[in-house]
């Protein structure tokens, strides 16, 4: 973090707060009914994402490249929420809104890393249909398990390394008026526009961040559809893009439960009321990690035959054991 500091202001006297506060729910009517809901929430998501990560690691036949992309989504959502939601809980519900300086940046490090993840495996899933639809015979030579553990890889490694760059500039921010954060977590919006010197490459990295991990991977996405449109209109039978559409029904849920309301967030935020931006936010946040086992748990067929075939399998071995204590 000193090279930040020594980069960026050298004649800087740097005031950092020993804490900072988190206000967002504050003054919000029956708010602590939300986070009753979003306990069970979490739990929720922490049951479906371990048991679809369970799924994958136990049925030698989802141990496919595809698959390698799915285990990771689901690793990701499960990280995603036990890093915001708890700590939101703990904050609002058990009035802890005093957080530390090096806690609230931590803080912001892994809710923006799992943020840019669950961005970055939607891209890796789209490319995977783009490849299996317009170039089935290639499919096996182009997606291997050596590809999507490189794509896993340098996901994480350019996500760490982007929202380090973010955080460490946060060190060079002097806080001598605020310290309070009109957020549900430790926003970099809200704290960055605390500072009270030169805020110029956090302004410049806020509007770069959003390019980064959400619009970018947005068109990339919209493109890989309209490749793949542009390959189901070659096929002859209305019975084979119907086939071809059904595997991309699980993964086209998945983007627009996590862009959507992103996406209407950044489009009609400025006209809602400030409380109720702040819930729709935090709900963008902690549902589609929740939402996504669900999603390809009803509507992947790999899947719902493994689920049914380990259950029977554990259903076969509990009536094995009754019949071995009844002997």
């Amino acid at each position: 973090m000193e090279f930040f500091n020594s980069a960026l202001g050298k004649n800087i006297t740097f005031v950092r707060p020993a804490y900072f506060i988190i206000s967002g729910f504050i003054g919000i009517p029956h708010v602590k009914y939300y986070y009753i809901f979003l306990c069970f929430v979490y739990i929720f998501s922490v049951l479906a994402n371990t048991a679809v990560m369970a799924v994958i690691c136990l049925d030698p036949n989802l141990r496919t490249p595809k698959y390698i992309i799915v285990f990771n989504l689901a690793f990701t959502d499960l990280f995603s929420n036990s890093a915001l939601v708890p700590k939101v809980l703990d904050v609002f519900l058990f009035n802890h809104h005093h957080i530390p300086y090096n806690d609230c940046l931590t803080f912001l490090f892994f809710c923006y890393t799992c943020l840019s993840m669950q961005s970055l495996n939607l891209v890796a899933l789209s490319y995977d249909r783009l490849i299996a639809i317009s170039y089935p015979l290639q499919y096996r030579v182009k997606i291997t398990h050596r590809f999507m553990f490189s794509v896993v890889a340098s996901s994480w490694l350019s996500v760490v390394t982007v929202i380090l760059i973010v955080t460490g500039l946060l060190t060079r921010l002097s806080f001598c008026q605020s310290v309070v954060i009109r957020s549900y977590f430790c926003d970099h919006g809200q704290l960055y526009r605390l500072a009270c010197n030169d805020i110029t490459p956090n302004f410049i990295i806020a509007y770069l961040l959003p390019a980064l991990i959400l619009w970018f991977p947005l068109i990339f996405i919209l493109c890989t559809y309209l490749s793949i449109s542009y390959a189901l209109s070659k096929v002859t039978t209305v019975q084979g893009r119907v086939k071809a559409l059904k595997t991309c029904t699980a993964h086209l849920s998945l983007v627009a439960i996590y862009f959507i309301p992103i996406l209407v967030i950044f489009t009609f935020g400025m006209n809602i009321h400030p409380n109720a931006r702040i819930i729709n936010l935090s709900l963008s946040s902690v549902f589609p990690p929740t939402l996504n086992p669900i999603i390809y748990v009803l509507q992947t067929q790999e899947i719902k035959e493994s689920v049914r075939k380990l259950l029977k399998i554990r259903k076969k071995s509990g009536i094995k054991v009754k019949k071995v204590i009844i002997k």
